[in-house]
């Protein structure tokens, strides 16, 4: 029976599909939000697949530009499902270069989309700033894996005992990721007071912080749960998948004043503009952390996943 099942979902196609080139982790923020995605809506008995397009698909997530697009353009044309775009960037705006790339995801918008997702209102703006108008657009913001991201088994709060452990993770060395500021901040920090522990990619030198090679999913959700605050550094970033995971798990977060870092954190941290005042932030939310911490609230998985199923069959009850 459950061959037959499949051969049938072969040919029939999933009820929903997401063209995405899903890579194994640790990877970027995307793959592992839309993985955590699909495991959601699978868990409701919904039909979700990848990479496929079939007489059952009522809808298709195309996300930005990582994804076969003869496929998508052939599926399309054969079944013609609802077709969505996710968007994060400007890709120009995070990469520091031009928007040649931004303008052709808008082309496979203008030709394919009838809706759009961005992952901030900040990433909305930033694509209106360069004259990008997209089919109906909403934001949705990014969430993670519950089963992974939570705050079950977490270190005691900081209470003067020890020193505060701060950690910042990113999986580029793109130097918009906050590298040097994070440089800066291992030679500045109060070292009898502060440690500083980063995970994953970067070309910063660090000569007092704990450097950890990027990790499963499941090994870091365990340290992020060892530390306190979540040091978010990155320029430009729209909805950072890093951020959102130390938040889930129940850090609160010194984060630069940039992209859509405001938006997730809300009063769940302190925002910094530069080296001018890091420390400072860090010494608020150091001196007022149960405050801090329960004030966090990005969006759990559920509620995200809730939005997404509004927008891929907009008439389902």
């Amino acid at each position: 029976m459950d061959i037959l099942k499949g051969l049938k979902r072969l040919v029939n196609g999933p009820e929903i599909s997401i063209f995405h080139k899903f890579q194994k982790p640790p990877y970027g923020g995307g793959n592992q939000f839309l993985m955590a995605l699909t495991k959601e809506i699978k868990s409701r008995g919904v039909d979700i697949g990848q990479n496929a397009i079939g007489p059952s698909t009522k809808s298709v997530l195309f996300n930005s530009f990582e994804f076969d697009k003869n496929d998508l353009a052939r599926g399309r044309e054969r079944f013609h499902p609802r077709m969505i775009q996710r968007l994060a960037g400007p890709i120009g705006t995070y990469r520091g270069t031009d928007d040649k790339v931004d303008r052709e995801i808008w082309a496979w918008n203008e030709q394919f989309a009838d809706a759009t997702i961005f992952i901030s209102d900040y990433s909305y703006k930033k694509y209106l700033e360069l004259g990008l108008v997209y089919k109906e657009p909403r934001t949705i913001l990014n969430a993670c894996d519950p089963d992974i991201f939570n705050r079950h088994g977490r270190s005691a709060p900081p209470d003067g005992s020890r020193k505060v452990r701060l950690i910042a993770t990113a999986w580029s060395d793109n130097v918009k990721k906050g590298g040097p500021l994070l440089s800066w901040l291992d030679a500045h920090l109060d070292h009898s007071k502060y440690e500083l522990t980063f995970v994953g990619r970067t070309k910063a030198e660090f000569k007092g912080a704990k450097v950890i090679e990027p990790v499963p999913s499941e090994k870091l959700a365990e340290i992020l749960k060892q530390n306190d605050i979540y040091i978010a550094p990155s320029q430009d970033d729209p909805c950072s998948n890093a951020l959102v995971e130390a938040l889930t798990c129940g850090l609160p977060a010194v984060f630069l004043k940039s992209g859509g870092h405001p938006e997730l954190v809300k009063e769940g941290g302190e925002a910094f503009t530069g080296e001018n005042d890091v420390l400072e932030a860090i010494d608020k939310v150091a001196a007022n952390y149960a405050r801090y911490q329960g004030l966090i609230s990005n969006p759990t998985m559920r509620e995200t996943a809730d939005k997404y199923l509004e927008v891929f069959l907009p008439k389902r009850t």
